[in-house]
């Protein structure tokens, strides 16, 4: 089944993991004592930021970023702490990238 999925997309490759925390794409999915907690997943290999504020993108570009990445905060954080925790780092990849 698993290289059934994974010749569904070349971009994509999933892999079989056991464990008490395991990623699935852009999610970190943890198991504490019985209840799944899931969280923004964020490879260390990745640039902090995802459009160059000083490059030549349309507004629409830069705006869609954010709200994207507000959306993916929403959606994955488990915890009201993690969300915090979460645009804490945005608000500060968004100044850093200035």
């Amino acid at each position: 089944m698993l290289d059934e999925a994974n010749r569904f997309h070349p971009n994509i490759k999933l892999v079989l993991q056991i464990g008490r925390s395991v990623l699935f794409l852009d999610v970190l999915i943890q198991n504490s004592n019985g209840a799944l907690i899931t969280s923004v997943y964020h490879e260390e290999a990745t640039e902090s930021y995802a459009v160059p504020f000083g490059s030549d993108h349309l507004g629409h570009i830069f705006r869609n970023t954010v709200d994207t990445d507000i959306t993916r905060a929403v959606r994955y954080s488990t915890t009201l702490f993690q969300f915090e925790e979460e645009i804490r780092q945005m608000k500060l990849m968004f100044l850093y990238n200035r």
